[in-house]
C-alpha cells in the first residue's frame, strides 16, 4: 500500500515540478512581450503548483518515503502566446486524467488520504485547463487585438506610475 502510494505521489511531485518550470517560463517571457494578465496566470498558477509540490511532499513524508525532486519534463521554449496556452492546456488535461486515475490507484490500495489528495489536485488541474481554455478562446475570438490591449494597458499603467503585475 504505502509503497505504491509513495511512488505515486513522486510521480505527481516530477509533473508539478515541469509545471511550474513551463509556466515560470511562460511567465518571462509574456512579461517581457508586455502581455500582463497572461504573465500573471502563468504565475499564479506555478505559485499554485507549488503548493501542490508542498501538499505531496508531507504526505510522502507522512508515509515515511524519500521525496523525489527530479522534474518529469524539460522546458519547451516556446515564445508564441497560443502554442504557450495550447501546451498549457494539454499539460492540465494530462495532469487531470493521471491524478484521477492514480486517486483509483489509491483507493484500491486502501489510502482513502492520497486519494484525496489526488482528487483535489484533479479539481485544481481543471480549473487551471479552464483558465487556459478561456484565454485561448479570447485569443481565437478577437486574434492579435487581445494580446495589443495586454499591451497597451501596461503601457498606460507604466505611463501613469502604476505598479504592473
Amino acid at each position: 500500500m504505502k509503497t505504491k502510494s509513495i511512488e505515486l505521489l513522486n510521480l505527481a511531485i516530477a509533473d508539478e515540478l515541469s509545471a511550474v518550470h513551463q509556466y515560470m517560463y511562460f511567465h518571462f517571457h509574456c512579461d517581457d512581450q508586455g502581455y500582463d494578465l497572461l504573465a500573471g496566470l502563468f504565475r499564479r498558477t506555478a505559485i499554485e503548483e507549488m503548493m501542490h509540490i508542498e501538499k505531496l511532499a508531507e504526505r510522502i513524508l507522512f508515509l515515511k518515503g524519500e521525496v523525489e525532486m527530479e522534474a518529469s519534463h524539460k522546458v519547451e521554449k516556446i515564445h508564441d502566446v497560443k502554442k504557450m496556452l495550447s501546451l498549457a492546456c494539454e499539460m492540465e488535461t494530462s495532469s487531470a486524467s493521471d491524478y484521477n486515475k492514480w486517486a483509483n490507484e489509491c483507493s484500491q490500495n486502501a489510502d482513502s488520504v492520497s486519494k484525496k489528495l489526488f482528487e483535489l489536485l484533479v479539481e485544481d488541474e481543471e480549473r487551471h485547463f479552464d483558465q487556459y481554455d478561456k484565454e485561448m478562446e479570447n485569443l481565437q475570438k478577437f486574434g492579435d487585438n487581445y494580446l495589443a490591449l495586454q499591451s497597451i494597458e501596461r503601457s498606460k499603467n507604466l505611463a501613469g506610475g502604476r505598479p504592473v503585475e
